[in-house]
């Protein structure tokens, strides 16, 4: 599909790989890729797989675009936060084929998809804001928030804790740990089982089990793109 993932339609399931050599960081660029990746999927009607590539889920938002200007922050904050949004209330099943490192915004998107599953590895998952001098923005709050326990949920957005993939599980930020070379079996295994539903049934189910989570997320969307405004017209960064 491009430079920095690929997408593979087989029997229903398009299987999205993020891989842009380095630490499939989510830059303008590679947020935009994501966000045509499931467009295609929502027109192929198919359940999708997102994984990254050896060692790497993502390693979150691309930092050096902190120090391009407030329009390009916001922009890649937005996109961000709506890609969330779309992997929340997306029709047809998400599976996250978590194979490394995932930081913000990888945790988010594992955080919103239907099925989670990480590899056996010394490697960590979370939401590191506080720990490298940022904010944690208000739509990553209501993210983790729909997810993770109420004591992981603290700890996580206000401690910056990183865990390991078991420590993971018992968070929320996934379902299972296996085995390195099990991933891609394991996700296909279950996209097969997803199947199976009846999608009308589950579409109307993830929306009203996630009715108020959504509700808060857009809301909150909104709320940064105030913020972001009013910080424009003092002149601040």
């Amino acid at each position: 599909m491009s430079e920095r993932l690929t997408y593979d339609l087989q029997g229903g399931v398009a299987t999205v790989a993020m891989d842009d050599g380095k630490t499939n960081s989510m830059n303008i660029a590679m947020l935009d890729e994501l966000h045509g990746a499931f467009d295609q999927a929502l027109k192929d009607n198919a359940i999708v797989i997102l994984t990254g590539r050896e060692g790497i889920f993502s390693s979150g938002f691309d930092l050096n675009v902190f120090g391009q200007g407030a329009a390009m922050v916001l922009r890649m904050l937005t996109l961000g936060a709506e890609l969330a949004e779309k992997v929340l209330s997306f029709p047809m099943p998400v599976i996250t084929a978590c194979n490394g490192h995932a930081l913000p915004m990888g945790a988010f998107l594992m955080l919103s998809a239907d099925r989670r599953i990480c590899t056996e590895g010394e490697y960590k998952i979370g939401m590191n804001e506080v720990a490298i001098g940022l904010t944690v923005p208000y739509f990553a709050i209501e993210i983790a928030r729909q997810r993770l326990t109420p004591a992981e949920f603290n700890r996580s957005v206000s401690t910056a804790y990183m865990y390991t993939p078991h420590e993971a599980v018992l968070a929320g930020y996934s379902d299972q740990v296996v085995a390195v070379d099990k991933l891609m079996e394991t996700a296909i295994e279950i996209s097969e089982e997803l199947l199976k539903l009846d999608m009308i049934a589950h579409r109307a189910t993830k929306l009203r089990v996630r009715d108020e989570a959504l509700k808060r997320l857009r809301s909150s969307i909104e709320t940064e793109l105030v913020l972001a405004n009013v910080k424009a017209a003092l002149g601040e960064a």
